[in-house]
């Protein structure tokens, strides 16, 4: 099941980013603009630069996320947002064994394609194990061989004969991640991210994590999620067609309702 959290911010991060905005245009120091500071004015710059569309200063600040229970499959299109930083559960030096696993909502509900998913499953487990048993045995001789240790040789055979075996494991293998984006690449991530026609794993990601940021810079993130939600529908005859729905969903998801 998908969980998120964010873990770590910067900050005062709404502060900061009205404080490193302010500085471009004057001439007193950040230190004398961040104490001139109140609550009102930060909340007035920051909604005044998301109006004008100017975006560096929130590059000033990072959300870190600790995410489980998405897909091996999700992974792969959430690490082509490159302006960010990752850290991945190794499948190279965790071993895999009864490993969740994501099902596809519209498999689940479909009796006969969740049990054909499911048998996929067991048979992916019984072949990684069967291939992990058979390159451990082999590498372990080879280890012995060469003069190390029996312990040594049973942990370094193990590492080894996972490297191979974990190509059977299929996109629906469950893995966790801790990642970092700055807050003007969030706002990328989530035009494209939280839009429908996104697929549906991806986008529930983006929209819990759309939720969490909201909660501490509600104004940075106020014209936040798909591109439909501050004008016309980009996608032309490829539209969801549900633009209403879709602005009354993120009113609630960013808590203005």
């Amino acid at each position: 099941m998908l969980k998120v959290d964010l873990i770590s911010y910067t900050q005062d991060p709404e502060k900061l980013i009205a404080c490193a905005a302010k500085l471009c245009y004057s001439d007193i120091g950040a230190k004398k603009i961040k104490d001139g500071l109140t609550d009102e004015k930060v909340s007035n710059f920051v909604n005044m630069l998301a109006e004008i569309g100017h975006e560096s200063p929130i590059e000033h600040i990072t959300f870190t996320f600790a995410i489980e229970g998405i897909s091996r499959s999700l992974l792969a299109q959430l690490t082509r947002h490159r302006i960010a930083s990752y850290s991945v559960q190794s499948q190279r030096y965790v071993k895999t064994k009864y490993f969740e696993f994501v099902m596809p909502p519209e498999i689940d509900l479909i009796d006969e394609a969740r049990e054909e998913f499911l048998r996929a499953m067991d048979e992916d487990i019984k072949h990684y194990e069967a291939l992990v048993n058979i390159l451990k045995k082999k590498h372990k001789e080879t280890f012995l061989k060469s003069g190390k240790d029996e312990k040594i040789a049973e942990k370094m055979a193990e590492k080894k004969a996972i490297e191979d075996a974990r190509y059977v494991l299929p996109n629906a293998c469950e893995t966790k991640l801790i990642c970092t984006f700055n807050a003007r690449s969030l706002l990328n991530f989530f035009s494209h991210r939280c839009c429908n026609r996104a697929q549906w794993e991806i986008r529930n990601l983006a929209t819990e994590m759309l939720r969490e940021v909201c909660k501490v810079a509600p104004n940075v993130f106020k014209k936040a999620g798909p591109r439909c939600l501050n004008g016309a529908c980009p996608e032309g005859k490829m539209s969801c067609g549900e633009q209403i729905r879709v602005r009354k969903a993120f009113s609630v998801i960013k808590g203005e309702v």
